[in-house]
């Protein structure tokens, strides 16, 4: 008996988006407030990932830093996949990500994933589902040609160990010596 293929794999980092049809390639990211986009044209056995950190650069996009924004990058994914004979009509994705480390006023995870879910209701594209919020970090790895994902949960951090005791005091009455 031979021993199984090893899997091609890709590591997805924040500001990449990548497209493939290889059933051996497997995209890979570790998320926590961003999020990560998993789309596929089921029929044409294509599909893609992206990772993004904010929703919409405003006008830091324009200053060419759009790499890093979710507008830019989901625009990026579709026209990938579109140009590897995907058809838009049958795209379905999946969303990952979004975590609250911290609570806050700004909620960069709850907002990165609202930006990700309206936009593919605004594009009409098949939202499947996938793992959103939280308050732990997750790594995702996705086969773009199956639509298979798996996720496996980060560790939350540990608390910090308890302090040292403290150091025995020398019995009273006793010397101690230098």
């Amino acid at each position: 008996m031979q021993p199984a293929a090893l899997s091609q794999r890709i590591t997805v980092i924040q500001g990449e988006w990548v497209v493939s049809r290889d059933p051996e390639m497997v995209l890979t990211t570790v998320l926590g407030s961003c999020v990560a986009a998993c789309i596929r044209d089921p029929q044409a056995g294509v599909g893609g990932m992206n990772h993004f950190l904010l929703p919409d650069g405003g006008e830091a996009a324009k200053r060419g830093e759009a790499e890093r924004y979710g507008v830019h990058l989901m625009e990026l994914l579709v026209n990938g996949l579109l140009k590897q004979g995907a058809r838009r009509d049958r795209l379905e994705a999946k969303l990952f990500g979004g975590c609250a480390f911290m609570s806050g006023r700004y909620a960069v995870g709850a907002r990165n994933v609202a930006f990700a879910e309206k936009f593919l209701r605004d594009e009409g594209i098949a939202y499947l589902g996938g793992s959103v919020g939280g308050a732990q970090g997750r790594r995702i790895e996705y086969w773009p040609a199956s639509g298979r994902a798996r996720q496996i949960m980060l560790q939350a951090d540990a608390p910090p160990p308890p302090p040292p005791p403290p150091a025995p005091r020398a019995p009273v009455g006793e010397v101690e010596l230098f």
